[in-house]
């Protein structure tokens, strides 16, 4: 007998999930993937300046806050803002390994990454303007 034809796995054991049980529910499983999406994008962001040879960018709260405020209002701004942040990854992982490629070779990625980082800012300008200004302070002093 294999040692192992006896192992059940702990969830197939445990009790349903009660309401109110603490577990994730799919919306909350769903913005703790665009949180994490968010700040991926972020560090990702702070390699690409590096290599721009920029000086690295503070994490303000309006921008740290971004997921939480979209999975709060829900509906079509979140739906947007996590296709937004989906458009947004797939623009940055090969524009990043391709600048990680090039500083490998011994080029000079900085006008490559600037642009990157450029393009990085714009769309991130464009996935914060979905918070409503009453959300927003940084948009309530320029309304």
């Amino acid at each position: 007998m294999n040692a192992f034809s006896s192992f059940v796995p702990a969830a197939t054991t445990a009790p349903p999930a009660m309401p109110g049980a603490g577990r994730a529910e799919f919306g909350q499983a769903s913005a703790s993937a665009m949180s994490m999406k968010w700040s991926a994008l972020h560090d990702a962001a702070g390699v690409v300046a590096m290599l721009a040879g920029l000086a690295p960018e503070p994490m303000r709260p309006e921008v740290r806050n971004f997921p939480a405020v979209m999975r709060d209002l829900g509906g079509w701004r979140r739906d947007l803002s996590e296709q937004g942040i989906d458009d947004l990854s797939a623009v940055m992982e090969p524009g990043l390994a391709a600048l990680l490629a090039v500083h490998a070779r011994g080029v000079n990625p900085a006008p490559a990454a600037l642009a990157l980082w450029q393009e990085f800012h714009a769309a991130r300008a464009a996935l914060l303007s979905l918070i409503p200004a009453q959300e927003n302070p940084v948009q309530r002093r320029f309304t």
